[in-house]
Protein backbone atom coordinates (compact mmCIF):
# COMPACT_ATOMS: atom_id res chain seq x y z
CA UNK A 1 0.00 0.00 0.00
CA UNK A 2 1.21 3.36 -0.90
CA UNK A 3 1.93 6.09 1.99
CA UNK A 4 2.03 10.22 1.93
CA UNK A 5 4.55 12.08 3.30
CA UNK A 6 6.03 15.64 3.89
CA UNK A 7 9.21 16.78 4.66
CA UNK A 8 10.82 19.96 5.57
CA UNK A 9 11.45 22.40 8.27
CA UNK A 10 9.67 20.59 11.47
CA UNK A 11 7.66 24.07 12.30
CA UNK A 12 6.07 23.88 8.76
CA UNK A 13 5.31 19.98 9.24
CA UNK A 14 4.19 19.35 12.38
CA UNK A 15 0.63 19.84 12.01
CA UNK A 16 0.40 17.46 8.81
CA UNK A 17 1.00 14.11 11.47
CA UNK A 18 -2.55 14.62 12.43
CA UNK A 19 -3.83 14.48 8.97
CA UNK A 20 -2.23 11.26 8.63
CA UNK A 21 0.65 12.15 6.65
CA UNK A 22 4.43 10.48 7.96
CA UNK A 23 6.29 13.83 8.56
CA UNK A 24 10.12 13.94 7.91
CA UNK A 25 11.80 17.24 9.60
CA UNK A 26 14.89 17.88 7.68
CA UNK A 27 17.02 20.80 8.80
CA UNK A 28 19.87 21.06 5.71
CA UNK A 29 19.81 20.11 1.97
CA UNK A 30 22.03 16.56 3.32
CA UNK A 31 19.55 15.56 5.10
CA UNK A 32 16.58 16.62 2.73
CA UNK A 33 18.47 14.73 0.20
CA UNK A 34 18.72 11.35 1.69
CA UNK A 35 15.38 11.58 2.93
CA UNK A 36 13.94 12.15 -0.37
CA UNK A 37 16.23 9.12 -1.63
CA UNK A 38 14.66 6.58 1.31
CA UNK A 39 10.84 7.88 0.96
CA UNK A 40 11.36 6.94 -2.81
CA UNK A 41 12.45 3.86 -2.56
CA UNK A 42 9.70 2.69 0.07
CA UNK A 43 6.39 2.98 -1.45
CA UNK A 44 5.72 6.55 -1.16
CA UNK A 45 3.60 7.74 -4.04
CA UNK A 46 3.14 11.45 -2.66
CA UNK A 47 5.99 13.22 -1.06
CA UNK A 48 5.24 17.13 0.53
CA UNK A 49 8.21 18.90 0.46
CA UNK A 50 8.16 22.75 1.89
CA UNK A 51 9.29 25.20 -0.84
CA UNK A 52 12.53 26.47 1.45
CA UNK A 53 14.00 22.76 2.09
CA UNK A 54 12.81 21.91 -1.99
CA UNK A 55 15.59 25.31 -2.98
CA UNK A 56 18.54 23.30 -1.57
CA UNK A 57 17.75 19.76 -2.96
CA UNK A 58 16.51 21.01 -6.54
CA UNK A 59 18.85 18.40 -8.22
CA UNK A 60 17.03 15.89 -6.42
CA UNK A 61 13.83 16.44 -7.07
CA UNK A 62 14.11 16.88 -10.82
CA UNK A 63 15.34 13.02 -10.95
CA UNK A 64 11.99 12.14 -9.66
CA UNK A 65 9.92 13.98 -12.14
CA UNK A 66 10.23 11.92 -14.95
CA UNK A 67 9.24 9.14 -13.17
CA UNK A 68 5.61 8.20 -11.81
CA UNK A 69 6.25 7.42 -8.52
CA UNK A 70 6.71 9.66 -6.06
CA UNK A 71 4.46 12.26 -7.14
CA UNK A 72 6.79 15.71 -5.46
CA UNK A 73 4.69 18.39 -4.47
CA UNK A 74 6.23 21.67 -2.95
CA UNK A 75 4.39 23.37 -0.27
CA UNK A 76 4.72 27.29 1.61
CA UNK A 77 6.59 26.32 4.84
CA UNK A 78 6.44 28.71 7.79
CA UNK A 79 9.59 30.91 6.31
CA UNK A 80 6.33 32.25 3.48
CA UNK A 81 5.53 31.42 0.02
CA UNK A 82 8.42 31.46 -3.14
CA UNK A 83 5.44 30.50 -5.65
CA UNK A 84 7.73 27.11 -6.33
CA UNK A 85 4.79 25.14 -5.59
CA UNK A 86 2.08 26.92 -8.14
CA UNK A 87 4.67 27.32 -11.01
CA UNK A 88 5.40 23.36 -10.83
CA UNK A 89 1.98 22.07 -10.69
CA UNK A 90 1.27 24.46 -13.60
CA UNK A 91 4.04 23.19 -15.18
CA UNK A 92 2.88 19.41 -14.54
CA UNK A 93 -0.59 20.58 -16.08
CA UNK A 94 0.72 21.96 -19.05
CA UNK A 95 2.84 18.94 -20.20
CA UNK A 96 -0.12 16.89 -19.10
CA UNK A 97 -2.64 18.95 -21.45
CA UNK A 98 -0.83 20.79 -23.48
CA UNK A 99 -1.99 24.23 -22.33
CA UNK A 100 -0.94 26.48 -18.89
CA UNK A 101 -4.73 26.28 -17.73
CA UNK A 102 -4.13 29.34 -15.12
CA UNK A 103 -2.89 32.16 -17.80
CA UNK A 104 -4.32 30.39 -21.18
CA UNK A 105 -0.83 30.40 -23.48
Amino acid sequence: MYKIAIMGESDSIYGFATLGLDTYPVDNPESAQKTLRNLAENDYAVVYVTEHTASGIQNEIDRYSEQKLPAIILLPGVSGNTGDGVRNVSKSVEQAVGSDIIFGS
